[in-house]
C-alpha cells in the first residue's frame, strides 16, 4: 500500500461527493432530522427520549454511512470506473483505505453534528463526557462505511445494494438490546446479538449514558466496534473484484 495513492483515491472520492449534493444531504442531514422527530415523538415523555436517544445516535449514523457508501460504491464499479483504476498501479488495500478515508471523513462531520444536536439542541441527558458519546457515533459511522464498502462487491445493481440493508441492518437492529434487553431474549438470539457489532454500539452508548467516567464495558465494546470496522474492511480489500462483471 502507498500512502500517496490513499490520499489521491480519497481526495478523488470528496471531488465526487462535492457534486452530489443529495448524497451530502443523506449523510449530514438525515440522521439529525431522524432524532429531531424522536424527540418529539416523545414531547411528552422526554425520558423515554433520554433512554434510547443515545441508542439512536449510534445507529443512524451506521445506517445511513452503510447505505450511501454501497451505492456510491457499487455505481463506481459499474460505471467501470473501478476496473479502470485497479489496473494502474493501485492495490486493492490502496483503493480501500481511500475509500474509507473519504466517507471516515463524512462520517466525522455527521456525528458532530448529530452529537451536538442531541445534546445541546435536543436536551439529550447523558451522565458520561460528550466527547465519549462523539467517539462511539464516530465509530457507528465507520462501522456502516466499512459494511456498505463490504457488501457493494457482492451486489450488481442499485437495487441490490439496498436490498442487502434488510439482510445486513434489520437484524442488528431488532437483535441490539434497543427493543429489549439482550439478556431476557430466547438464547439462540441472545447468542447471535452476541456476535453482532451493533449490539456491542448500543451498549457502549448506554455506558456513557449511565456512567460519567468510562468503564471496562465501554473500553470492550468501543474497541469490538472498531475492531469490526477494521475487520470488515480487510475482507472488503480482500473481495474486491478487478472486473466488473
Amino acid at each position: 500500500m502507498s500512502t500517496a495513492r490513499t490520499l489521491a483515491t480519497a481526495a478523488r472520492v470528496l471531488r465526487q461527493l462535492r457534486h452530489d449534493p443529495r448524497s451530502i444531504a443523506l449523510m449530514l442531514l438525515v440522521p439529525c432530522v431522524m432524532l429531531f422527530l424522536l424527540r418529539y415523538v416523545f414531547d411528552a415523555d422526554p425520558a423515554t427520549f433520554d433512554g434510547i436517544g443515545a441508542s439512536l445516535l449510534g445507529i443512524f449514523p451506521l445506517i445511513t454511512m452503510f447505505l450511501v457508501t454501497s451505492i456510491a460504491t457499487l455505481r463506481e464499479r459499474t460505471s467501470g470506473t473501478l476496473e479502470r483504476l485497479l489496473a494502474m498501479p493501485l492495490a486493492k488495500g490502496d483503493l480501500i483505505a481511500g475509500y474509507a478515508l473519504a466517507f471516515g471523513l463524512v462520517a466525522t462531520v455527521q456525528s458532530v453534528l448529530a452529537t451536538a444536536l442531541a445534546l445541546w439542541g435536543l436536551g439529550l441527558d447523558v451522565v458520561g463526557s460528550p466527547w465519549l458519546l462523539l467517539l462511539v457515533a464516530l465509530l457507528d459511522a465507520l462501522l456502516g462505511t466499512a459494511l456498505g464498502l463490504f457488501v457493494s462487491a457482492f451486489a450488481s445493481s442499485e437495487f441490490q445494494a439496498v436490498q442487502f440493508m434488510p439482510a445486513v441492518i434489520f437484524p442488528q437492529l431488532l437483535l441490539c438490546g434497543l427493543f429489549a434487553p439482550r439478556d431476557t431474549m430466547q438464547p439462540v438470539l441472545e447468542a447471535v446479538s452476541n456476535v453482532l457489532p451493533m449490539s456491542y454500539a448500543v451498549d457502549a452508548m448506554n455506558e456513557v449514558r449511565a456512567y460519567a467516567d468510562p468503564t471496562g464495558d465501554f473500553v470492550r465494546d468501543a474497541l469490538v466496534v472498531g475492531g469490526c470496522a477494521l475487520l470488515v474492511l480487510v475482507l472488503g480489500a480482500a473481495t474486491l473484484r478487478r472486473r466488473t462483471a
